[in-house]
């Protein structure tokens, strides 16, 4: 038998090794792919509008006419007390400096304003086509010559100028982003633990996890062609580290708790991932399973997250359930330094938030319950204050100079188009759509543009101001009169249009694919109707009062002149997924009590004092790390952020640890129906026992 432990004990000693070990050779092999990510990474239009709209086809065919995509710009020269004819001599000075340096589409014309103020001249170049790299030196290159001087401002705007502000926000996303969230995490973990070591583990083994994202996501791009954007990239990460740290605080928390049972720490952490484990992996496979429900959206941005999203909390969930436990079981009980759990010690018995929030639970929770639906009620009807529908130009939390450009023009232009619309038409139809797109009330202009591979390329300016409801109206009336012709129309106002309605069409698709899958997740895992049905409703009400405070805050106290159309199904998404991911924590404890023989009453307050603190740490670390975004450059992405962190607050101060806990003291056993949970224990003997007949 001596020999036999050795080698056992052996074996078990090497087990950490190993795993440390193929950890490393993973990291080299995925090394060389992480490091392309950021090379497929792109944020054209096409890469956020919806898959079978017009103006998606108007941009892919672009591509492919002579010269491929074209890069369109407006140089505004202003004065406000209007130009001088040095003014305009410097503006023609430029422009001529401008299209001597660079292969434009056409020769620039300026179009000065009735009011004598502004002169604007429309600009565009196929010559960048679809490199993103090549349209930004353009863009540049034209800034650095259109300057003003002596009170003449010029500013430089159109689409291209938007999508070389945009990118030049999400390129600057990546380092910002991970630093900020790495600190973020650290500081809350530090707090958490308060030992000078243990934070640094749960956080070298994220970062580990995020580069191994990289990898998988870049193969993700390569083998089936999935999207990655600027927004896409920096959610996996904010997923990463958040979700993953998580995973981390519950298995610790565990880890900890067996340490003072068993005294070696190989077995205490096999006890640990016994006990925590299935919770664990049920958690991340339903977050993962909710953000795939995103492939069944038409929006490529919101398609591509999804798989994006996946990878994130994957990599996360193989990191912390492998390199950690590796990790701590080498570094020891030392590792808790100065709180170490020796052996056979009792943790100290302190009353804490969630026993009192469990008394309170238990006394009155149906009074409890009542309170919380008409607080989370009332918040939800702050969705009636949210701005409407974001536009372009107000995408920007700072203002960049291609939006000044936009406002100038607004103002000095009112009532008139000043962004081209695109039609697109097979060629053999091109004079009878430029003659049908002429004689269009609400169209100003029209001229031919460019041909090849059978289309050819309609330039017009529309009467009302871009984004209005007049061009809205135009563009919708357009689309009706050619319909049937082959043709498509385009052009960055249509985008805007075509975001909203499929967003309007994905919320209807997505929402209940992501409900369905989770709630027959769910239903497997704690084989039940009744607990899963819960845990829904309140995620749900939880995203109704995130988006009312939304609602309070964006216009109100923020300034945002409108919402995402994105935001309601993306953080609907989110906020599902990562909401039942602690209601698994909080429910898989609840089973494990009443499986033990605990009361229905008991066994929630159990459940919610002894997971309730983990809960509560692991909810401030994925509150923190979304509200990382709200520090970025991006309107969308800080309306997302907020709205996620402030969801995840309330599901873990108030629904998820206060009103789910009343909920199943209220219901009792009825709350794991139809289980065997749900019968009484002299029901269940009396099912188990033969009856005597005669």
């Amino acid at each position: 038998m001596g020999p036999e432990k050795t080698t056992t004990r052996t074996r078990r000693r090497a087990v950490p090794w190993v795993l440390l070990g193929l950890w490393v050779a993973v990291l080299a092999a995925v090394g060389p792919f992480a490091a392309k990510l950021a090379d497929v990474q792109h944020d054209r239009a096409v890469d956020y509008l919806p898959a079978s709209a017009d103006s998606t086809q108007v941009a892919k065919i672009e591509d492919q006419l002579p010269g491929g995509e074209t890069t369109e710009l407006v140089l505004v020269y202003h004065r406000d007390g209007g130009l001088s004819a040095a003014d305009r001599a410097t503006a023609a000075r430029q422009i001529a400096e401008i299209t001597k340096e660079n292969p434009l589409t056409g020769t620039p014309k300026g179009v000065p304003s009735r009011d004598g103020t502004t002169l604007m001249y429309p600009v565009a170049s196929s010559a960048p086509g679809t490199d993103e790299k090549k349209r930004d030196a353009f863009v540049n290159d034209v800034r650095d010559v259109a300057r003003g001087a002596d009170g003449l401002s010029v500013d430089v705007g159109g689409q291209g100028a938007l999508a070389t502000d945009a990118a030049e926000v999400y390129n600057s996303l990546g380092g910002p982003l991970l630093y900020t969230t790495v600190a973020v995490v650290a500081v809350l973990l530090i707090l958490i633990y308060r030992s000078p070591l243990l934070w640094l583990v749960p956080l070298a083994v994220a970062g580990v996890a995020d580069y191994l994202s990289m990898g998988v996501a870049y193969g993700l791009h390569e083998a089936f062609g999935t999207s990655i954007s600027g927004q896409s990239s920096g959610v996996m990460t904010i997923l990463v580290f958040g979700a993953g740290t998580d995973y981390a605080l519950l298995l610790i928390s565990r880890y900890r708790e067996e340490l003072r049972r068993v005294e070696r720490p190989y077995h205490a952490m096999r006890q640990a991932l016994r006990g925590c484990g299935p919770a664990v992996l049920a958690s991340s496979g339903t977050v993962a399973a909710g953000l795939l429900c995103l492939l069944a959206a038409d929006l490529n941005s919101s398609r591509g997250m999804g798989p994006m999203g996946m990878v994130g909390v994957l990599c996360a969930l193989v990191a912390m359930l492998t390199l950690l436990p590796a990790l701590l079981v080498l570094l020891g009980r030392r590792v808790f330094w100065p709180l170490v759990p020796a052996f056979g010690s009792e943790p100290k018995q302190r009353r804490n938030l969630f026993s009192a929030m469990g008394s309170s639970a238990g006394r009155r929770p149906y009074a409890v319950l009542a309170g919380g639906a008409v607080l989370l009620g009332a918040l939800a009807l702050g969705t009636l204050n949210l701005p409407g529908s974001l536009k372009q130009q107000d995408s920007f939390a700072h203002k960049p100079d291609s939006v000044a450009a936009i406002e100038t023009l607004a103002k000095a232009y009112p009532g008139q188009g000043t962004q081209p619309l695109t039609v697109i038409t097979p060629t053999g139809r091109a004079d009878v759509a430029l003659a049908t797109v002429r004689d269009h009330q609400g169209v100003a202009s029209a001229e031919r543009g460019r041909s090849g591979q059978g289309w050819t390329e309609i330039s017009v300016i529309a009467r009302g101001a871009p984004q209005s409801a007049a061009e809205t109206a135009t563009i919708k009336s357009l689309r009706a009169d050619l319909k049937g012709s082959g043709s498509y129309v385009g052009g960055a106002s249509a985008q805007q249009i075509d975001l909203q309605d499929t967003n309007a069409r994905d919320r209807l698709v997505v929402v209940p694919i992501v409900l369905v899958s989770v709630l027959l997740i769910l239903i497997v895992l704690l084989r039940s109707l009744v607990a899963p049905l819960l845990l829904v409703v309140a995620v749900i009400a939880v995203w109704g009062a995130a988006l009312g405070i939304g609602g309070l805050v964006f216009g109100p106290l923020l300034g945002f002149e409108g919402t995402d159309p994105g935001l309601g199904l993306l953080s609907f998404v989110f906020l599902v997924a990562l909401g039942v991911d602690y209601g698994i924590f909080l429910m898989h404890r609840m089973r494990e009590e009443s499986l033990s023989g605990a009361e229905p009453a008991a066994a929630a307050l159990t459940a919610l004092r002894t997971t309730g603190g983990v809960i509560a740490s692991a909810g401030l670390v994925l509150a923190a790390t979304f509200a990382v975004l709200t520090n970025m450059g991006l309107v969308p992405l800080v309306e997302l952020g907020f709205v996620i962190a402030v969801g995840v607050l309330l599901d873990t101060f108030l629904v998820r640890t206060y009103l789910v806990t009343s909920a199943s003291v209220a219901l009792g056993r009825r709350v794991w129906w139809p289980g065997r949970l749900s019968r009484e224990p002299e029901e269940e003997s009396e099912q188990r026992t033969p009856v005597a007949v005669g």
